[in-house]
């Protein structure tokens, strides 16, 4: 048994995935994944971070990661195609997963009105309507998409690693596992009791954060923020 074969088992005995999940097909769902360290402020060793410090998930830890005890794995996330980083981020993507395993669409913008409170640390660009001071959040749903390919590819299977908390897949869960499949859940915060009872093993983020974050420097939040105008949008 070569190094790679042994942190692999050493992995797997950790997660508590055996021999029983057999083949296991992984579903990305990163809308979900890309927030669940936004708001710790310790590294996987329990180091605090820096004033400027920051964790992010590692696509190629990711990547590494699910290899480990995955047969395939499929990533979804959406894009803006106004903004060049947007495109470049998924370029990037399917540079380490593969483009056939990069599933895709343009994200929807939605209004959200400034409160006076949100209003000093928002880093988002401000514009300005009949109701107020707004900034547009990115939304992107993946969960219909997600649906479609593992009931379509429910024969090429044992066990579904579902990499999101999302409530709406609890319908999906209990298909799968009327066909006798095997469901594991790796979840960033608290989720519905429902998905914990069908899950046949639920991983909490916390205990994978060593193979899949990484430290990055903030951006400098204050940088130009007196001088930031709304723009009125006229609507």
């Amino acid at each position: 048994m070569n190094l790679q074969e042994l942190k692999s088992q050493f992995v797997k005995e950790e997660l508590g995935i055996t021999e029983d999940f057999g083949t296991i097909m992984t579903f990305i769902d990163f809308g979900n994944v890309n927030y669940w360290f936004e708001s710790d402020r310790q590294d996987a060793s329990n180091v605090a971070l820096g004033k400027n410090q920051k964790l992010e998930i590692s696509l190629e830890g990711l990547k590494s990661f699910t290899e480990i005890f995955s047969n395939h794995v499929r990533f979804y996330y959406g894009h803006d195609a106004q903004h060049y980083s947007s495109l470049g981020f998924i370029r990037k993507v399917r540079d380490i997963f593969g483009k056939s395993r990069v599933y895709t669409k343009q994200i929807q913008k939605v209004r959200h009105h400034l409160t006076s409170q949100e209003l000093p640390s928002n880093t988002r660009t401000i514009l300005i309507d009949n109701e107020g001071i707004y900034i547009q959040i990115p939304k992107c749903n993946f969960d219909v998409e997600i649906t479609v390919d593992v009931i379509r590819m429910i024969q090429k299977y044992d066990t579904i690693c579902l990499f999101s908390g999302d409530a709406d897949f609890v319908s999906l869960l209990r298909y799968v596992k009327a066909h006798r499949k095997k469901v594991i859940i790796i979840k960033g915060g608290n989720i519905v009791h429902q998905l914990k009872e069908l899950a046949d093993l639920v991983v909490n983020a916390q205990n994978i954060k060593k193979y899949i974050a990484l430290i990055k420097q903030k951006p400098d939040i204050t940088s130009g923020l007196a001088d930031r105008t709304p723009v009125s949008t006229g609507r």
